[in-house]
């Protein structure tokens, strides 16, 4: 079965929290609620999310994490690869492949187009299509 991790699930729910208000400095504790989630679960995705340039995090009192870019211009495929790395449905399809097949293997090229069809389908849909329509957020000042 092709599926996601359910960390990057949990990235996912993270970032559509922050996404409901997208200029607001959320603390982890205040996403870990809105997202109902566990504390350690939300700050183990915090660091690659903001790592990959997802968030924006703030030190001291009134610190915590807002989106970094507006929830339109994040695509799904920078959240999957901020948590997982490249996608890559088989061994082969990625660039740097270890398959001791690859040489002679005949089916290599329909699986390098079948990813390249399921990172397009990731790429072709953003954060803020990932929020229930009650919840789309306006635009982030100057962007």
């Amino acid at each position: 079965m092709l599926r996601v991790t359910k960390l990057t699930d949990y990235a996912t729910l993270v970032l559509t929290a922050l996404a409901r208000s997208p200029t607001r400095v959320l603390s982890a504790n205040e996403l870990a609620e809105q997202a109902r989630l566990e504390l350690p679960t939300v700050s183990k995705v915090l660091k690659p999310l903001a790592h990959a340039g997802l968030v924006e995090s703030f030190r001291g009192s009134n610190g915590g994490y807002r989106l970094a870019r507006d929830p339109a211009s994040i695509s799904v495929i920078e959240i999957v690869e901020a948590i997982e790395g490249r996608v890559g449905v088989t061994e082969c399809s990625g660039d740097h492949s270890h398959c001791e097949l690859e040489s002679h293997c005949s089916v290599r090229g329909k699986w390098r187009d079948i990813n390249a069809v399921v990172a397009d389908a990731l790429r072709g849909v953003t954060l803020a299509e990932m929020l229930p329509r009650r919840s789309i957020p306006l635009q982030l000042a100057g962007t």
